[in-house]
Parts: C-alpha cells; structure tokens; sequence
C-alpha cells in the first residue's frame, strides 16, 4: 500500500509538469503505450500464457473506465486545476463506489454510517468547487475541470469494481500491462481525434516535463498501477480504497511546496471533510464486513479458517 500511498499522490505534480509542454492525451496514451508494452514484453519473455480472447476483452474495458475515462479525464482538466484539487477531487472515487453498491440491484447496502460518510464528501466537493464563489477566497475551481474530474472519478470507480470480478489473467503483471496497452491505445487515438498531433513539438519539449513523463513511466505504471491492480484482486475493497484519503494529502503538500500551488482556509476545510467522509466509508465498511464474518455460521463454527 505504501507505493500507492506516496507514489500515485505525486503523480499529480508529475502530470502537471509533464503537460506543460507534451499535449495531455498523447502524453498519457505514449506513458502507457511504453509502460505497458515493455512489461509485457517482459512478461511473455519470463513465459506467461498468450491470454485468450475473453481476458483480452475485460483488459479493454478496465482500461477505458481506468486509463481513458480515469487518467484522461485527470490529464485534461489539470490543464486548468491545480494539482493538489485535482487529487482531491479525484479522490472521492470510494464515494462513487458506494453510490454504485447503493443503487445496484444485488449491491451491498452500505450502513447509515457510509450513507452518513456519503453525504458528508459530496458537502466536501460542493464546498471545494464553489469555494470562491461562497467566501470570495478568490481560490475558485475551473468548472468545467471540476466536472470533468468528477466523471474521472466515476470512471476510475466503474473500472475498480468491475475489474475484482473480470476474467484476467493469472500474473497480475501481465494484466496490468494488458490494461495499459488498452488504455494508452485509447488516449493515443483520443489524442489524435481531439487535434493534439499538430501540437506536439519536440524542440520545444522542457527538462521538466521530460522529467514527469519519464517519472510517470517508471513510478506512477510500473510501480503504482501494478500495485492497485494488484490490490484489488488481492485486497479488501476497504482497505484498497484507504489511497483516496491518503493521496490528496501528498498531492497537495508536493503542489504547495515544489509547484507553489496556493491552499487557503477554504481549501483545508473542504480537504478536510471529503478526507473524512472517504475515511467514515472505508472505515464503516470494514466493520460490516468483520460483523458479517462474524455471523457467518462457518466462521462460528470454526469451518471457515
């Protein structure tokens, strides 16, 4: 977890210097287009099984809701938010999950506690957004970014919830790097379809954003992506989503220090809350789950160890 932890909430910085120079959605299709397909080089070399039709079928979509719908979403709208909101923003994607469980139809209901944590970080996010506008902060979020990272998050919530039941692979390496060739395909092709090839000047291509694209390569895919793909067929759900507190946190002190990314009173309060809300979740639900095995005749009678 804690590559997860430190790693994914500096990618955000990476992704802002990164941008600076590289158009965001060919930067993002080339990280993954090079991350994934030298793992699975890799992979293929050290003697994994050709995955079949169906694997490559469910690699594609957890790599459109995760990689084009969640990071693409990201890259685009830190063209106009800072890094440390955009984590936080993205960071409510355990609340989406929640929302998912509570509106599908064989969903587990979440306690009043997660409800409660429910309400609590979509106050957070209202408050964050419209920041500027109620206390005159003069800190005030890019609409358009905000919504955009709202439906990121969504995305990344979809892809996390339906790749713990898809049908991948064994080595979650080979997986991982299935999901990025999907994905980064996907944002190469948005790419092209949005205008950017034109854009894309190599002389013109700064030290720091060479920096961030590289640094987003070696940590934020091999290391980060492959640990919470990992994760979440390995982990519980709880404990996988405890990222989305942790993140934020990271993404904004980095921003603040390094980028000079401005954090007003306004900005802590509404960090505050939606951390707290994501925590009350994962927290709620880890002890429905304990209560759960707990009455569970197998677990009383010691049938199930």
């Amino acid at each position: 977890m804690t590559s997860v932890y430190i790693i994914w909430g500096s990618t955000y910085l990476a992704i802002r210097f990164a941008i600076e120079t590289i158009p965001p959605f060919l930067m993002a299709g080339t990280r993954f287009l090079i991350a994934g397909g030298i793992l699975y080089l890799i992979r293929k070399l050290l003697g994994d099984k050709a995955p079949s039709r169906n694997e490559w079928r469910s690699a594609i979509l957890i790599g459109a809701f995760l990689l084009v719908g969640g990071n693409g979403g990201v890259v685009w709208a830190q063209q106009y938010v800072i890094s440390g909101m955009t984590a936080l923003l993205v960071g409510t994607a355990p609340l989406w999950m929640v929302l998912i469980d509570l509106l599908h139809p064989s969903g587990c209901r979440p306690n009043r506690w997660a409800v409660f944590g429910l309400f609590l970080g979509f106050t957070g996010i209202s408050l964050l957004i419209g920041q500027g506008q109620l206390f005159h902060s003069g800190a005030s979020i890019d609409l358009v970014g905000a919504f955009v990272l709202i439906g990121a998050s969504l995305s990344w919530a979809i892809g996390s919830l339906y790749s713990r039941q898809a049908s991948l692979p064994s080595s979650p390496l080979l997986w991982t790097a299935m999901e990025m060739l999907a994905g980064g395909a996907g944002l190469f092709l948005l790419g092209i379809l949005t205008g950017e090839l034109p854009e894309v000047n190599l002389s013109a291509l700064s030290s720091r954003s060479l920096a961030g694209f590289v640094y987003l390569i070696l940590f934020g895919s091999w290391v980060g992506l492959t640990s919470y793909t990992w994760l979440l067929r390995n982990a519980p759900t709880p404990l996988v989503s405890t990222y989305a507190y942790v993140n934020p946190v990271v993404a904004v002190l980095l921003g603040h220090l390094i980028a000079g990314e401005p954090v007003t009173v306004y900005t802590v309060i509404a960090a505050t809350i939606i951390i707290g809300s994501v925590a009350l979740i994962s927290i709620s639900q880890q002890a429905f789950i304990k209560k759960e095995n707990l009455s569970s005749p197998l677990i009383r009678k010691g049938e199930g160890k």
